[in-house]
C-alpha cells in the first residue's frame, strides 16, 4: 500500500504536512530537514523542486526557489541527494513542482527516480487535468505514484468531482486562489468554501494548503479536512534558523499549537 493511503487509513485527522524548498537555504541539506521532520513528528513531507517561474507561490517560496537555484539545485542532484531516505525515513514524501523541469527531465524517466529513492506523490500545479488524463496518469501509476490535484474555492462541483475520480491520495485544498502565504485567519467565505467540498462526500481525503501560519488557520485546516500543509511560514522559519529544521519545527508546531 502506498504510505499516502496508510497515513491516512491510520491517522486520518489533525494531519501535520510541510513544504521547504529542495536546496534552500543550504545546497546539500534536503535530506537532513526530510530526516529532522520526520524525526519530530511530522506526517508528511512536501519536497519542493525550484523553478525560475513559480506561478503559484508568493514572495517567500518564490525567493528560496531562486535560493536553490543559485545554490545550484537540480532534479537530477535532488535524487542523488534522496537515495537512502528510505533507511531512515518511513512518512510519506512527495515531489511537488512545475511542469517546465519535469518535462524537461522527460516525465517516465522523472517517475522511475522518484520510484527508486521512495517518493509516493507527486503534485505539478501547471499540468492540466486534460493532459494528465491523456499520458500522465497511466505513467504515474505504473509507478506505484499517487497524483495529487489542487481545487480552489472558485473549482466547480462537476470539476471537483471529475479530479476525485481520476485522482489519488488525496485533495489539495487550497484556501484561496491567490499565491502561497501566511495568512491571520480564514474568513467566512473561506469557510463556507471548506463547509461545501465536505458536503460533497468525496471518495478522497482532503488536505487544505495556502495561509496556514497559526493556530487559527491550522485548527480551521483540521475542523474541515484531515489536517493541514504548511509552506511559507516554515520555509521562512528555517530560512532564519540559517538551515536547522530542528529550530523551525519546534517554533512552528508552537505557532500552530502542536508544542
Amino acid at each position: 500500500m502506498n504510505r499516502i493511503d496508510k497515513l491516512f487509513a491510520g491517522k486520518p485527522e489533525r494531519l501535520l504536512s510541510i513544504y521547504f524548498c529542495a536546496g534552500a537555504p543550504t545546497p546539500d541539506g534536503t535530506a537532513d530537514v526530510i530526516r529532522t521532520l520526520a524525526r519530530e513528528g511530522v506526517d508528511m513531507i512536501e519536497i519542493g523542486i525550484p523553478f525560475s517561474d513559480p506561478m503559484a507561490d508568493g514572495e517567500v517560496i518564490q525567493a528560496a526557489a531562486t535560493r536553490a537555484l543559485k545554490n545550484g539545485m537540480t532534479l537530477e542532484r535532488l535524487f542523488t541527494q534522496l537515495e537512502g531516505i528510505r533507511r531512515d525515513v518511513d512518512i510519506p514524501l512527495i515531489l511537488m513542482g512545475y511542469l517546465n523541469p519535469v518535462f524537461h527531465f522527460g516525465f517516465e524517466a522523472f517517475c522511475s527516480r522518484c520510484a527508486q529513492v521512495g517518493i509516493d506523490g507527486l503534485i505539478i500545479p501547471d499540468l492540466p487535468f486534460k493532459d494528465y488524463l491523456g499520458g500522465y496518469k497511466a505513467v504515474a501509476e505504473r509507478y506505484g505514484l499517487h497524483f495529487i490535484m489542487l481545487i480552489t474555492p472558485e473549482t466547480s462541483e462537476e470539476r471537483v468531482r471529475l479530479i476525485d475520480e481520476h485522482t489519488s491520495g488525496f485533495l489539495y485544498m487550497v484556501s484561496s486562489a491567490a499565491t502561497t502565504g501566511a495568512q491571520a485567519d480564514f474568513d467566512a467565505r473561506k469557510q463556507a468554501y471548506f463547509k461545501r467540498i465536505a458536503d460533497l462526500q468525496l471518495r478522497l481525503p482532503r488536505m487544505v494548503g495556502f495561509g496556514i501560519s497559526n493556530k487559527p488557520t491550522f485548527e480551521a485546516a483540521c475542523r474541515n479536512a484531515s489536517g493541514g500543509i504548511i509552506g511559507s511560514r516554515f520555509v521562512s522559519l528555517l530560512d532564519a534558523a540559517d538551515g536547522d529544521a530542528q529550530a523551525a519545527i519546534r517554533q512552528l508546531k508552537t505557532d500552530i499549537g502542536l508544542d
